[in-house]
């Protein structure tokens, strides 16, 4: 059995601030419980090419992307779990009748299969990324899909959910939805880590703020959700710790003994 601790980081809304910023509390914080020897991990709904940045700054060689779809530790792929392919033609051509647009994300790169549309520009700026998907309405023929996002406002992805067995949507945005594989999470892809690491749950530590976190802080030895969290995601974790932006992170590696 390994020793140590792991600790699981989502990244909007827990690493990064609403500016997308990483606070320097934060920054310091990882550092030193990577000098604790302690294994430190990402935990996110984004995809690999759009957090390699944060990534390098931080030396996190292990991540969950695709809430849990795909995942790598140390360069080597554990998990791949992409999207059922007769089911993404099928929501294709239901999302086109409704004009709800979608963006297919593959391993290193995403497209949109319609031209421009303001829903996908609204929810990509607000990421505030360099990535922005470009057009090819045949990209999910040619490559494996492990995410697709629907952009639909309110609460139309009811519709999709019902009918779609092998998805789960997950609003992520007002105007956009995470499609993932049926019974897909972030929790799942933290199983295999600590399977391959040789951990138990009770030394698994993660932060997390949104819907798509609340497995994971429900499922992990020690749950901390951010004070600028979701309640539901706040009402899965053992407890709340401050916001991003009022250095959240290092206060809750503190409350939970890690530092």
């Amino acid at each position: 059995m390994s020793s140590g601790k792991i600790i699981f980081f989502d990244i909007d809304g827990t690493l990064l601030d609403h500016d997308k910023k990483l606070p320097a509390s934060a920054k310091d914080a990882i550092s030193r419980l990577k000098a604790k020897g302690h294994h430190l991990a990402i935990a996110t709904g984004r995809a690999p090419f759009m957090f390699e940045d944060l990534r390098r700054e931080l030396s996190i060689d292990t991540f969950i992307s695709y809430n849990g779809q795909y995942v790598e530790h140390n360069g080597e792929v554990i998990v791949s779990n992409p999207l059922h392919y007769d089911s993404l033609k099928e929501l294709t051509e239901s999302a086109a009748v409704k004009n709800h647009p979608l963006v297919y994300m593959g391993k290193s790169e995403m497209k949109a299969n319609v031209e421009k549309h303001d829903r996908i520009t609204a929810s990509f700026n607000s990421l505030k990324i360099k990535s922005f998907p470009t057009h090819d309405p045949s990209y999910f023929h040619m490559e494996e899909i492990y995410q697709t996002l629907l952009f639909c406002e309110g609460n139309e992805e009811e519709a999709y959910d019902e009918k779609f067995e092998h998805f789960d949507f997950i609003r992520w945005h007002p105007q956009s939805v995470d499609v993932i594989p049926a019974g897909g999470s972030k929790a799942k892809g933290i199983e295999k880590v600590i399977e391959v690491l040789s951990l138990k749950m009770e030394n698994v530590y993660a932060f997390g703020d949104g819907l798509n976190d609340i497995e994971m802080l429900a499922s992990v030895g020690h749950g901390i959700a951010m004070g600028n969290g979701c309640n539901e995601a706040k009402e899965a974790a053992d407890f709340t710790t401050a916001a991003v932006d009022k250095d959240g992170i290092a206060e809750g590696l503190k409350r939970a003994g890690l530092l």
